[in-house]
């Protein structure tokens, strides 16, 4: 990447309305500015994101953050090289108000438009925060997605595995629900479980069986059948106990991700382990993928918890990776609820009209 390019990218997939300004060169990123308006507090009483009030809160917010990030960059529209924006998968709503916005400054400006697939933001985030070579070996962990990626370039991905049912981070949000634990779950879970050694026995998906694929759909429920037994032993639930199977449940989620991880780590030779995605920011679990990489050879790479969620940097990264290899969209762009990285895959959570899941 000869050029130095400065992109603004655009991030409204789920419920964090994202803008940010990145500064490429040599192959390296600078963030300028990095602006994330949450919406914790629109969804809390409904004990998740509701789609209608994300893509609301979306399109009354997206220009705000998109002025912020400017204003903290020390720039105008006319310093930006491009505009990237997340073009699915997602929230349909809020991923339409992204594009909109992201169509409407390219259109007053003549900036070129990208179009980037959110999973890529967070597959080429590494490439952003230490500048990893191709092939990586990046697993993707998030509310919606966990897939074991091999990274051979800015629009080249080949999955070698992934969930089949429930994504961890939603399966930690539905724990947490069902322990009573505020949203989102993960953070909660994971408080609760600090310092707790597990003592309660749960299950660990398809450990039994070869390959890189997993299920937390089993787990969670295994969880909701041990809440119901403590219940009833105890007529209620001891504090205690929660933290235990908080605790019970994070341990089992980190052994499924690391025996996955020994195996994916295995099929290839990768330059590095990297791990993105909100999950990502459990610390229990990291130092669990981090061990396995120490394991095999390889160096780990984790990006700054900041990155780890969803956020419109890493969507300016891959936008400017796609810019510098001539790669742009025009108007026509269209948002996608469906968007699978590796189009040659067969999907493995279902298609349909709207095309394959993941």
């Amino acid at each position: 990447m000869a050029q130095e390019l400065t992109i603004l990218g655009l991030e409204s997939s789920c419920d964090d309305t994202g803008a940010a300004v990145v500064r490429m060169a040599g192959g390296r990123g600078d963030i300028l500015s990095n602006v994330v308006l949450g919406q914790d507090h629109l969804h809390a009483a409904f004990g998740g994101v509701v789609p209608e009030i994300a893509a609301r809160a979306h399109a009354e917010k997206m220009d705000l953050a998109v002025e912020a990030a400017l204003a903290q960059a020390g720039l105008t529209l006319k310093g930006i090289d491009g505009i990237a924006v997340t073009a699915g998968p997602g929230l349909i709503g809020g991923v339409l108000a992204g594009v909109m916005c992201a169509k409407g400054l390219s259109a007053a400006t003549g900036k070129p438009l990208i179009g980037v697939n959110h999973l890529a933001g967070h597959a080429l985030t590494p490439r952003l925060t230490d500048g990893l070579s191709f092939p990586y070996l990046m697993l993707l962990v998030s509310g919606g997605h966990c897939l074991f990626l091999q990274v051979d370039g800015p629009n080249d991905f080949i999955r070698l595995g992934g969930t089949i049912d429930d994504a961890p981070g939603e399966a930690f949000d539905k724990v947490a629900r069902l322990l009573g634990l505020p949203q989102p779950g993960g953070p909660a879970v994971e408080a609760c479980a600090k310092g707790i050694t597990p003592t309660i026995r749960l299950p660990r998906p398809l450990l039994d069986r070869p390959g890189c694929d997993m299920s937390f759909s089993g787990l969670k429920t295994a969880a909701l059948r041990a809440r119901d037994a403590i219940v009833a032993q105890h007529g209620g639930l001891p504090l205690a106990v929660r933290a235990d199977l908080c605790s019970s449940f994070q341990a089992a989620v980190g052994d499924v991700l690391a025996e996955k991880s020994r195996r994916a780590l295995a099929m290839a030779d990768f330059t590095a382990f990297a791990v993105a995605g909100g999950v990502a920011a459990n610390a229990a679990l990291r130092s669990a993928l981090a061990n396995v990489a120490k394991d095999a050879g390889v160096p780990f790479v984790a990006p700054p918890l900041a990155l780890c969620t969803d956020n419109a940097a890493m969507i300016a990264w891959a936008g400017g990776e796609r810019l510098a290899a001539g790669d742009i969209d025009d108007l026509t762009l269209a948002a996608r609820p469906r968007w699978p990285l590796d189009a040659r895959a067969a999907p493995m959570l279902g298609s349909g009209k709207r095309g394959a899941k993941a």
